[in-house]
């Protein structure tokens, strides 16, 4: 199956939920920074709340990007998604293999609970919006539900989950988000704490074949589908793109990178990704820029 997230209501509205399969998206993420488990994990949750996220977005342009860091050894892990369903992100320690007593991944103790996250919307508008909450817990799911409640006072659950092969690859990987809407009245309130009291780890019931949907239904028997997002890790960059990136750089900067005859490397944090530029190249560059800036 195919990544995706599916969106859906229930209970006449007053509940939104959000279901997503992120399997193939988390690994391509977990080879592009050579994750290890706890990491690869860790990164991935992220990556998923943050799609889930985007997957409201009306415009393909517009972007969401969540940055968590808890000052433990995972360091700053940020996931950024688009309105075209496109994600992207890294982790600062992608080599962490860390187990609780119970046998599970520590996340937790890999993102640390001393610090915060912080959710940017980028929308078009002259200034981006960013709200931020404490961690809680480092476990992800927690935080970004206390986020919704404190920043944007909307009651969720919040469910996200990573299951890692012993080979290191990502088995399964998804997660699972139920708001409360406006004005929702007391069964709605209780329904949802019923939910949240018999919820099974959302990684758990994709690696059992459920699709997002079948997801949805298992909670909510009334939900009506709204739609379908595809969803998949993919970065945007390109040589082309820094090439222009350099061109942004004053005269002697550039002159200085060809006198040295090093060139330039560039590497793009979100995907790992190198890209080279000779001293030729970088002429190449100048030249253009001088021509771009000479009176007409």
């Amino acid at each position: 199956m195919k990544d995706e997230i599916v969106i859906a209501q229930a209970m006449n509205g007053q509940v939104r939920i959000h279901a997503a399969r992120t399997t193939a998206l988390v690994e391509e993420a977990r080879k592009a920074h050579h994750c290890m488990a706890t990491s690869a994990a860790a990164l991935g949750r992220v990556l998923s709340a943050t799609a889930i996220m985007a997957s409201d977005l009306k415009n393909p342009q517009e972007k969401i990007t969540s940055v968590m860091n808890g000052h433990g050894p995972a360091g700053t892990v940020l996931a950024q998604a688009d309105g075209a369903g496109n994600v992207r992100g890294f982790i600062g320690d992608p080599s962490l293999y860390l187990v609780r007593e119970d046998g599970h991944l520590a996340v937790g103790q890999a993102i640390g609970t001393n610090g915060t996250l912080t959710v940017t919307k980028d929308l078009g508008l002259k200034e981006p919006f960013s709200g931020v909450a404490q961690i809680r817990s480092g476990e992800v799911g927690d935080d970004f539900a206390y986020y919704f409640a404190i920043s944007e006072q909307t009651p969720s659950i919040v469910g996200v989950g990573v299951l890692v092969n012993p080979d290191g690859t990502i088995q399964a990987s998804g997660g699972l988000f139920i708001q409360l809407m406006p004005g929702a009245k007391e069964e709605a309130i209780e329904k949802c704490e019923q939910v949240s009291a018999i919820l099974k780890p959302v990684s758990t019931l994709i690696n059992e074949g459920h699709s997002c949907e079948e997801i949805i239904r298992m909670y909510f028997e009334d939900a009506e589908m709204l739609g379908t997002r595809d969803v998949r890790w993919h970065c945007g960059c390109s040589r082309e793109r820094f090439a222009v990136a350099l061109k942004l750089l004053d005269e002697k900067e550039l002159t200085e990178m060809i006198e040295d005859g090093k060139g330039a490397e560039i590497h793009c944090h979100y995907c790992n990704t190198y890209y080279n530029f000779t001293s030729r190249e970088i002429r190449e560059i100048l030249e253009s820029k001088r021509a771009e800036n000479r009176p007409a």
